[in-house]
């Protein structure tokens, strides 16, 4: 007996409403024949033509890019990047909607999954529904916020740098990065030729002058001379350990956030928006509102900035405990906070370092886990530890409503939301939730 062969859709045409947006950069739309397709560069209400570039016959849906506007919507812009676009550059999700319609948009994926995994409406959940722009992000029309301190080129067969499209290996071939910061742009990777390399992140630190370039070798490719535009440090991806090592100056470069330089290693974790660590940091010490002499946990925890910020307003009687499972961000962290001796730093995943430390009370917690979030155990472990404020910095809408849900199963309810639009042009946004304990009636 043969199996019937499945049949592509890839290519395929529909004429199709817009409906709403949903978490990951699209918009659903039906066919006539009900057939669900995730339509991207559209944007609700619109009617388009939508062209399948994913899917068969037996696929739960399809995905598609929107070719022709045949009736636009009122937010829609001409996109300002010449890559952006069906088929293109896949680094930005929102190039053709104006910046206030892409954060309401943003706004609506957030409510959307508060309300669907975590049963919370906004008022619930102690937020205004609004998402808000970084300092100095509004900008006139047709300009775009150059906020991408760290922009990973990919390289093509001959050596041209570029950026993915979008689900895909494929290279589209860049000269320009609209979104990248003036330090990024100003190395002028995207000029010179990178034979033998897979890849070459560059990194331009905010707090500081510092320039870096990590350079991923293809497999038996040899590092070539870095010649660039300003004086940079180069780093080179180890092709059998995946570990980065220095090749010239510096192994770090030095970020500032809280009045405070932190040294960041190897191409360690920070926010990539320049505003960002100090918007966070500003609204999860908000949040929590530290006091003198308090304990604190902060999770997942980097190169501690939000534990150098805790152990700044708890004070020499207070302490902090941070956990972090990178090993170069963990020397960072703790060379960063040498000057608190009431920090301490343990490397490891938290679901396995926490129940070791013996800690069964705390009075703070603020945890920025990865895009996956922190999963049902540690929530249920942190609920028990009877915080009075806990803050969750989130990069996934999706994973903070399903921990927000796990929390409210062991008796924490969401005290106030914040969101703001750290990502502009991609469907990205940042939250920080702020937890108490729910009152039991006396």
């Amino acid at each position: 007996m043969q199996n019937t062969p499945v049949s592509s859709l890839v290519g395929e045409e529909y004429e199709v409403e817009v409906g709403p947006v949903a978490h990951g950069g699209h918009c659903i739309a039906r066919t006539d024949a009900g057939r669900v397709l995730f339509v991207r560069h559209a944007l609700p209400g619109e009617r388009v033509v939508a062209r399948v570039t994913e899917g068969e016959e037996t696929s739960r849906f399809l995905r598609a890019d929107a070719v022709t506007i045949l009736d636009a919507s009122k937010d829609r812009v001409a996109a300002p990047c010449p890559f952006a676009g069906p088929g293109k550059c896949g680094g930005c999700d929102w190039q053709h909607a104006k910046p206030g319609a892409q954060r309401r948009l943003k706004g609506e994926v957030i409510a959307e999954q508060l309300l669907r995994l975590a049963g919370l409406t906004p008022e619930e959940a102690g937020w205004d529904g609004t998402v808000m722009p970084a300092e100095g992000d509004k900008l006139p029309q047709g300009e775009v916020p150059q906020w991408r301190t760290r922009v990973q080129y990919a390289i093509d067969a001959d050596g041209h740098a570029g950026l993915r499209k979008h689900r895909s290996h494929e290279v589209e071939v860049i000269d320009h990065c609209m979104i990248a910061a003036e330090g990024v742009s100003e190395l002028g990777v995207e000029k010179r030729t990178w034979e033998g390399m897979a890849s070459v992140e560059a990194i331009a630190a905010t707090g500081s002058n510092d320039r870096q370039v990590i350079l991923t070798p293809k497999p038996g490719g040899r590092l070539p001379l870095v010649e660039l535009d300003k004086p940079v440090s180069v780093l080179r991806v180890d092709e059998k350990d995946g570990g980065v090592h220095r090749v010239h100056g510096r192994a770090f470069v030095r970020e500032r956030a809280d009045d405070r330089t932190y040294r960041v290693g190897n191409g360690g974790f920070w926010q990539v928006h320049p505003k960002a660590a100090q918007t966070l940091m500003l609204a999860v010490m908000q949040g929590l509102t530290p006091r003198k002499g308090e304990t604190a946990l902060d999770l997942y925890c980097g190169v501690g900035l939000f534990a150098g910020a805790i152990a700044d307003r708890v004070g020499d009687q207070g302490a902090v405990l941070g956990i972090e499972s990178g090993k170069r961000a963990v020397e960072d962290a703790r060379h960063n906070l040498a000057g608190f001796p009431r920090v301490r730093i343990e490397q490891g995943k938290v679901e396995s370092v926490l129940p070791r430390t013996g800690i069964t009370e705390v009075d703070l917690i603020v945890l920025d886990p990865p895009r996956a979030g922190a999963g049902k155990q540690t929530v249920h472990h942190l609920a028990g530890l009877g915080a009075r404020r806990i803050a969750y910095v989130a990069c996934d809408p999706a994973a903070l409503a399903r921990d927000l849900a796990y929390f409210a199963e062991r008796g924490y309810k969401v005290r106030t939301l914040r969101a703001f639009d750290l990502f502009p042009m991609t469907h990205h946004v940042e939250c920080v939730a702020i937890l108490e304990p729910v009152k039991k009636d006396a």
